[in-house]
């Protein structure tokens, strides 16, 4: 299970500067590769992303992981921003 773990961008993209953390809220069978895993991101400014198990190794590199977030349900995106907005991540 990836949810939790914490991934740092490689370049800017969402608004985010390169460097930027983010935290795993969803995984996915990957679309092409059934075998492994997608992975969906937020980011510090509420923008959240998909990435294929190919688009980690190319924008993303694993930082370790935060137990504060193990717990998250995943229902939907909508419910993904309600929660930012609320303050459920934190970037301290």
């Amino acid at each position: 299970m990836l949810i939790g773990a914490k991934y740092k961008l490689l370049r800017p993209m969402l608004g985010n500067p390169a460097g930027v953390i983010g935290y795993v809220f969803n995984e996915y069978r990957d679309f092409d590769r059934a075998e492994e895993f997608g992975i969906q991101i937020i980011f510090p400014n509420g923008e959240y992303d998909g990435f294929s198990a190919e688009e980690q190794w190319l924008y993303l590199s694993y930082e370790g992981f935060d137990l504060r977030y193990i717990g998250y349900i995943f229902w939907n995106v909508i419910q993904v921003s309600v929660d930012f907005r609320k303050g459920y991540w934190s970037w301290e």
